[in-house]
């Protein structure tokens, strides 16, 4: 099947419609999701990457290959998460 094609039910609607599905991803403990790396696609928990942490922002690197996956910014209000390198985000 051609990647770009839709399926014939597929309809537009708003992002509320994914109120349920991101509240059972990030409704329990977030270090324990499972975060591939894009570069690498090394598979671990987000308690198991390595970060660079100062007073305003944390840089969340792959254990593996030390590339950026995403970025915290929480001096900000409200904090900014920005993604780079991170492949994929799931539950543990």
């Amino acid at each position: 099947m051609d990647p770009h094609r839709r399926a014939a039910h597929a309809g537009h609607v708003d992002g509320n419609v994914l109120a349920g599905a991101l509240g059972r991803l990030f409704g329990g403990e977030p270090t324990e999701l499972i975060a591939v790396c894009g570069s690498c696609g090394t598979a671990a928990r987000v308690a198991e990457a390595r970060v660079e942490i100062d007073d305003s922002v944390a840089i969340v690197r792959c254990r593996t290959c030390t590339r950026t996956m995403l970025t915290l910014m929480f001096a900000e209000e409200p904090p900014r998460l920005v993604v780079s390198s991170l492949g994929e985000l799931r539950g543990g």
